[in-house]
């Protein structure tokens, strides 16, 4: 099975690998279970899509 987008190309986007998994588990629970929209993926499979090709920005963390 082939990860893709890799851990490495979704890491440009974030500031630490705990801020890629929270906001993957912050969009995920957004998107309804099963929708349409999904097109037959699961939501963090879609999530992290989104956050891949750049339709989902994250904010830095607060405090740094």
């Amino acid at each position: 099975m082939i990860n893709t987008p890799s851990i490495n190309d979704l890491n440009k986007a974030v500031e630490s690998r705990y801020q890629l998994v929270t906001a993957v588990a912050a969009r995920a629970r957004q998107l309804p279970d099963g929708g349409e929209e999904l097109q037959g993926k699961k939501p963090v499979t879609f999530a992290v899509e989104e956050i891949s090709k750049g339709y989902v920005v994250i904010a830095p963390q607060k405090g740094q």
